[in-house]
C-alpha cells in the first residue's frame, strides 16, 4: 500500500473495517451513556488512578473524567463536550444520537450502500430540521414561573426530583438577580460557594456575598449592621520598592528612624480610613468594613479594630469585582483624597466560622447585580456532584431568557421531528430518502432510552406516542406511568438552543465519521524530540 511504502511501520485499516471499528465505537460509547439520560437515570462512579472517587450522572463530567483511548469514542467525546461549553446541556442526547445515526446508516451500508448516499439524507434533514425547530418552538412570556421550570427539567436529570425542585428556584432567582436590562447576562456574577456542612436541602441564595475568609483580628466586630463597605487595593503593610534599591545607615538611631518612617507611612494610610469612617458614621450606630485585596499588617490591624471597623485583607480579585456590583461604590487604589461616595451599603456583615474555615457573609444590599448560591452538603462527593448540577442549571436559565423560547420536552420534540422528516422525505427523490428516513428513527433514541430507564417497554412505549403525533397531538412520554402526555400542560420543556445546537453537531460529526474509509495509525510522534 502506497501508505506503507512511504512509512513501512504506519498501521493501515481498510475501508469495510475502517467503517465497522468506527461504528463500533460510537455504538460502545453509547451504551455506556445510555443509562444516563433522564431523571430516572443511573449514576457512574468514577475511580482516579490516585483512588479517588467521583460519582455522578452529567454525561460532560463522565466524558471529561474518563480515559478513552479509541480515537472515534474520543472525537465523539469531544463534540459532546463542546455541546455543553457552547449551551451548558445536552451533553448526553448528543452521544445517544451520534450513536444511533451511525447504528442506522449501519443497516443500510452492509446492503452495499455508499456512505455519500447516506449523509446526503443527513444534510438534507439537518438542514429541514433546522428550519422546521423555529417554526416548531413555543413563544411564551419569559417569566420567573417559566424559567423555575427550564431550570427543573435541566436539574432534575442530575440529581434527585425533590432536590431538584429547591435548586430550581434558587438558580432562577441567581439569574434574575444579576439580570440588567439591555446587557448581557455574565454567570461569572454568580459566585458558588461550598460549604461542608449540613445537607444540600439548606443551600440557599445570598442577594449579596460570601467570602471564604473572616477577620484577622479578634477584637474585630464578628457582625455589622448598616455597614458602609470600602473596597479597595490598597498595601496596609510593609511593602518592597519595585525598583531595587538601598538603605544605608550608620547608627542604630538612623535604623529605628529609618523603621518609624515605614511604620508612619502605613499608619498615615490607616488614618485616613479611620477619618473616613467617623466622618460617615458619625456616631450614629453605623458600621464601616474595609475589604482589602493587598494585605493589611498586625499594627493596622489593631489600629482598625480599635476603631470597631471589620476589615478583611487578601479578598480575592473576583470578589472585589462582585462586590462593587452587589453593595455599589467603587474600588479605590489609593486612600488620597477618600470620600463618602466611593462607599458602597450592605444592611448586615456577619462572620460564621464552621471548623477550621471562616464565611463572610455580606446581605442585604441594595440593587444586587451579584450574588451568591450558598451550597451545602455531607460532604465533599455530594457537593461536587451538586455544583456541577447547579452550573448546568444557570445555563439553562440564561439560554431561555436569551432565546425568548423552549421546545415540549419528554421526547416531544424527537417524535414530532421524526413525524415530520416521514413528511418531508416524501418530497426526496433518490438515496438521499434513505438518509432521510434514518436519521427520523434515529431521533427516537432519545424517547426509546427514557422509556427504557423508567422500566417501561421501548417498543411499546414509543408506538403510542407516535400514534399520538400522527393524530396532529403533541406528547412527551409520561416517565411515571409511560403513557402519552401533554409536555406543555405538564410543563415539561427542553432548551431552545440545545436542541439546535444538537442537530447541528450530531449530524455533522456523524456524517464526517461515515466518510472515514481509512484510519491511519502513521503520524509523528510528537513526544520524540
Amino acid at each position: 500500500m502506497s501508505v506503507q511504502l512511504i512509512n513501512p511501520g504506519a498501521e493501515v485499516t481498510r475501508r469495510g473495517l475502517a467503517l465497522h471499528t468506527t461504528i463500533s465505537a460510537a455504538k460502545g460509547l453509547q451504551d455506556v451513556l445510555r443509562s444516563n439520560l433522564g431523571p430516572k437515570g443511573t449514576i457512574k462512579m468514577l475511580v482516579s488512578g490516585a483512588g479517588d472517587i467521583k460519582i455522578t450522572k452529567d454525561g460532560n463530567v463522565l466524558l471529561n473524567e474518563m480515559q478513552i483511548q479509541n480515537p472515534t469514542a474520543s472525537m465523539i467525546a469531544r463534540t459532546a463536550t463542546a455541546q455543553d461549553d457552547v449551551c451548558g446541556d445536552g451533553t448526553t442526547s448528543t452521544v445517544l444520537i451520534i450513536g444511533e445515526l451511525l447504528k442506522q446508516a449501519e443497516r443500510y451500508l452492509v446492503e452495499g450502500l455508499h456512505p455519500r448516499s447516506v449523509t446526503d439524507g443527513f444534510d438534507l434533514a439537518r438542514e429541514e430540521l433546522s428550519r422546521w425547530i423555529d417554526e416548531t418552538a413555543l413563544e411564551r412570556k419569559i417569566d420567573r414561573e417559566l424559567l423555575v421550570e427550564i431550570a427543573r427539567c435541566s436539574l432534575a436529570t442530575k440529581v434527585v426530583s425533590d432536590f431538584a425542585t429547591v435548586l430550581s428556584e434558587i438558580v432562577t432567582d441567581a439569574v434574575l438577580t444579576i439580570q440588567r436590562e439591555g446587557q448581557p447576562l455574565d454567570l461569572h456574577m454568580v459566585e458558588i460557594m461550598a460549604m461542608e456542612h449540613r445537607t444540600s436541602k439548606e443551600s440557599r441564595l445570598v442577594k449579596g456575598l460570601v467570602l471564604d475568609h473572616g477577620g484577622r483580628h479578634p477584637d474585630m466586630p464578628k457582625k455589622v449592621t448598616d455597614a458602609f463597605i470600602l473596597t479597595c487595593n490598597v498595601g496596609l503593610e510593609y511593602e518592597k520598592s519595585e525598583v531595587q534599591a538601598g538603605f544605608f545607615y550608620s547608627n542604630a538611631e538612623q535604623r529605628e528612624k529609618l523603621l518609624e518612617a515605614e511604620r508612619q507611612a502605613v499608619d498615615d494610610k490607616v488614618n485616613k480610613i479611620i477619618a473616613l469612617k467617623k466622618q460617615v458614621c458619625d456616631d450614629s450606630g453605623k458600621g464601616f468594613v474595609v475589604m482589602n485585596q493587598k494585605g493589611i499588617d498586625p499594627n493596622s490591624l489593631d489600629l482598625l479594630a480599635r476603631e470597631g471597623i471589620l476589615a478583611l485583607r487578601r479578598a480575592k480579585r473576583r470578589n472585589m469585582e462582585r462586590l462593587t456590583l452587589a453593595c455599589g461604590g467603587v474600588a479605590v487604589n489609593s486612600v488620597d483624597n477618600l470620600t463618602p461616595d466611593v462607599l458602597g451599603f450592605a444592611g448586615v456583615v456577619y462572620e460564621q466560622v464552621l471548623g477550621d474555615d471562616k464565611f463572610t457573609f455580606v446581605e442585604e444590599v441594595e440593587n444586587p447585580y451579584s450574588c451568591t448560591i450558598m451550597l451545602k452538603g455531607p460532604n465533599r462527593h455530594t457537593i461536587v456532584q451538586v455544583r456541577d448540577a447547579i452550573r448546568d442549571g444557570l445555563r439553562a436559565v440564561k439560554n431561555t431568557i436569551e432565546d425568548g423560547r423552549v421546545l415540549p420536552g419528554a421526547g416531544a420534540f424527537e417524535v414530532g421531528a421524526w413525524k415530520h422528516l416521514q413528511e418531508y422525505s416524501k418530497s426526496v427523490s433518490g438515496k438521499a430518502k434513505i438518509g432521510v428516513l434514518a436519521y427520523g428513527d434515529a431521533l427516537l433514541v432519545i424517547p426509546k432510552t427514557l422509556a427504557q430507564n423508567c422500566g417501561f417497554d421501548q417498543q411499546d412505549a414509543i408506538i403510542k406516542l407516535q400514534e399520538e403525533h400522527i393524530k396532529g397531538n403533541i406528547v412527551g412520554l409520561d416517565l411515571a406511568s409511560g403513557e402519552p402526555m401533554d409536555p406543555v400542560a405538564t410543563a415539561v420543556f427542553d432548551g431552545y438552543t440545545v436542541k439546535k445546537q444538537l442537530i447541528g453537531l450530531s449530524s455533522v460529526i456523524a456524517t464526517q465519521l461515515l466518510l472515514v474509509d481509512e484510519i491511519l495509525r502513521a503520524g509523528r510522534d510528537v513526544n520524540k524530540q
